[in-house]
């Protein structure tokens, strides 16, 4: 199945929104950072876990914030192009993947 070519890009979103997402994205990373400090301390595992599911938890949301936006901007404005069924086909593939982790 060919894939969704000309939707490919975050063109839609203000320069806010992206500063919001990476500024969410590096804090994530500092998280991840922190974590590897744990384990180089020997830090008591269960701590380390909760952070690890905190991190985990900090991906999902911004997934589904992207995901969301794509339903909104992108999946929309191929449907209204004529070209919904290879973006909605396209989605519900991201949704598999996400419903698999």
């Amino acid at each position: 199945m060919e894939k969704h070519n000309e939707h490919k890009t975050l063109n839609h979103k203000s320069s806010k929104e992206k500063d919001q997402i990476t500024n969410r994205l590096k804090r994530i990373e500092g998280q991840v950072r922190g974590i590897q400090n744990m384990v180089e301390n020997d830090r008591y595992c269960v701590d380390i876990l909760v952070q690890i599911s905190a991190v985990q938890a900090a991906m999902k949301n911004v997934a589904l914030h992207l995901l969301e936006d794509h339903a909104h901007h992108c999946v929309a404005d191929a449907i209204k192009s004529g070209d919904g069924e290879q973006a909605i086909s396209e989605l519900l593939d991201v949704f598999k993947k996400f419903t698999k982790s």
